[in-house]
């Protein structure tokens, strides 16, 4: 079949979910992730759902979805979604179809680029959001909002300061029912 003949949502039109349990990682996977980042995959997913299904060959191997795979059972992951997971199968016709399979898929997500993430981070400071909201919302440290900030050292500290007392005001003092 050529390219031009090929079903390009076939893989989709066979959504599943399946038991997390009979999918198994590929021996090849060359995407590291630091726990960090899946932490901020969960969140991600606890805030928006399961976008992405897991990509898997005919027996149940990773192609792609390995980090989602891999938090899909953690708790309280594993609870919610009941041990199941999204995937969708796709028959290479080689390993190697599979491979580059993998490689292209975490190459083709590209890199964020400093001007947009930039803009992003000052918008958010604009609307009011704490350093440490957005460290949570984006998956930063305080240090990589400084720097995208633009901002000069003291007024960003004078931010962080004066959003979290303005987070201790908001606090109310809880009584004991009796």
């Amino acid at each position: 079949m050529s390219k031009k003949d090929k079903d390009l949502f076939a893989p989709l039109k066979n959504l599943q979910f399946v038991d997390r349990d009979l999918v198994k990682p590929n021996d090849y996977n060359p995407n590291k992730v630091l726990e960090k980042n899946l932490q901020l995959l969960m969140e991600s997913i606890l805030n928006n759902g399961f976008c992405f299904p897991i990509v898997i060959r005919p027996d149940y191997t990773i192609i792609d979805g390995f980090h989602r795979w891999c938090v899909s059972g953690r708790e309280p992951l594993k609870t919610m979604l009941g041990n199941k997971i999204p995937v969708v199968i796709v028959n290479h016709e080689n390993a190697s179809d599979d491979m580059a399979g993998t490689i292209t898929f975490n190459r083709a997500r590209g890199t964020h680029l400093l001007e947009p993430m930039e803009k992003i981070v000052q918008k958010l400071l604009n609307e009011g959001l704490s350093v440490d909201e957005i460290s949570k919302k984006i998956g930063m440290s305080r240090e990589e909002i400084f720097r995208l900030s633009k901002i000069d050292r003291d007024t960003f500290l004078d931010i962080i300061n004066q959003r979290n007392s303005q987070q201790f005001s908001k606090a109310q003092s809880v009584r004991k029912c009796q």
